[in-house]
């Protein structure tokens, strides 16, 4: 079907590769540890059976030319907006997680919304590639701004504010990168201050109980103050190298909610102390670092959108998931890159490392 050239395959990033695949371990590990309790292995073998496919994903798409994906960019943001529409409609997971985040197939469930947050970076990334010389036209914005708002939205009304903070986190930074006047996002911050009032109106009361417990962490120490709290008692008692593997005593008496998705830096810090999370922050550094170089090699402006839109995705998730657990930023039950357990969410992050990959390869040699 297509022919790739033998010199491509030494453009491709090997410490990406390995860096990921190193992550991907780790993950794989903690989540043994934090699932040990619950006497089964059925999180360890989702884990892993998404983590291979991940990884044939990858295979496939760096010998697909990226320019494919680039050329069905309107079909996957309809899609992303048709699977948002069925959440909102017939979305699953409220009594248990808080939202109705998921859609449930037979016996087979996942969050259309960690789907559209590439479908969207890659429609943004093509339409500004498309627009990218009257990106500073009102009109040109206007619609880039309405198009990426409706996803967010459709998300805030299952409701789920952190990824909505984190598809707009990439979209800043994606508009950034291309060049907006910064007297735009000198406006947003003014209509973003303006509108605080009515946001937090809006808010559900778990959403302001969070951020209270966030100002004043002991305010409720049985509730809205707990998953904190334990999450810090968690890390604190890991020390410099840890309680070791297997041996958390907040994790394996199950003190830690959520410890497998949401906390699972806490298990990091509890187990594998100062030395596992130092070495997991440098792994992510790692990361972003390889996909940032990548992006600024590309001489195509949609490659380097798309590679800036993945890079900030994992950032915000990063920061604010391992900014949660130490008590630094407000709980928003963000999970954490290729290490929190979820088979959607880590299939679909492999698949964002694979289009990166992709565009690394194919600056040439890629002929159908």
């Amino acid at each position: 079907m297509f022919n790739l050239k033998k010199k491509s395959f030494k453009k491709i990033d090997v410490m990406l590769i390995i860096t990921v695949l190193l992550l991907c371990i780790y993950g794989i590990v903690m989540i043994r540890s934090a699932t040990l309790s619950f006497g089964h292995d059925r999180n360890v073998k989702v884990q892993t059976l998404a983590t291979i496919l991940g990884f044939v994903g990858i295979f496939v798409l760096v010998l697909m030319d990226y320019q494919v994906i680039g050329k069905l960019y309107i079909p996957i943001y309809v899609v992303c907006i048709i699977l948002l529409v069925l959440v909102v409609l017939f979305g699953t997971g409220e009594e248990q997680w808080g939202a109705n985040s998921w859609l449930a197939i037979g016996g087979f469930s996942f969050q259309p919304a960690e789907i559209s947050k590439v479908g969207v970076i890659i429609f943004l990334a093509k339409y500004i590639s498309n627009k990218k010389k009257r990106i500073n036209e009102p009109i040109t914005l206007l619609k880039i701004l309405i198009l990426a708002g409706i996803p967010i939205l459709l998300i805030l009304m299952q409701p789920d504010l952190g990824t909505a903070i984190v598809f707009v986190f990439f979209i800043v930074i994606m508009l950034f990168v291309a060049g907006l006047d910064y007297k735009y996002f000198g406006y947003a911050f003014l209509a973003g201050i303006i509108s605080l009032p009515i946001i937090w109106l809006n808010l559900a009361d778990y959403q302001k109980n969070r951020i209270f417990s966030f100002l004043n962490p002991e305010m409720d120490l049985s509730d809205s103050g707990y998953q904190a709290m334990q999450s810090k008692i968690a890390i604190g008692s890991g020390k410099v190298f840890g309680r070791g593997l297997f041996q958390g005593v907040q994790t394996q008496y199950n003190y830690i909610p959520e410890k497998q998705t949401d906390f699972i830096f806490a298990v990091v810090g509890e187990e594998l102390g100062f030395i596992g999370g130092i070495a997991l922050i440098f792994l992510y550094f790692m990361l972003l670092y390889r996909l940032v170089k990548i992006a600024r090699n590309s001489n195509d402006t949609f490659g380097s959108m798309m590679i800036i839109g993945f890079a900030a995705m994992f950032f915000i998730h990063i920061w604010e998931n391992i900014g949660m657990t130490i008590g630094l930023m407000p709980i928003t039950g963000i999970p954490l890159p290729f290490m929190s357990y979820g088979g959607t969410f880590q299939l679909i992050n492999l698949l964002c490392i694979g289009i990166a990959l992709s565009i690394s390869v194919h600056k040439e040699g890629l002929n159908f």
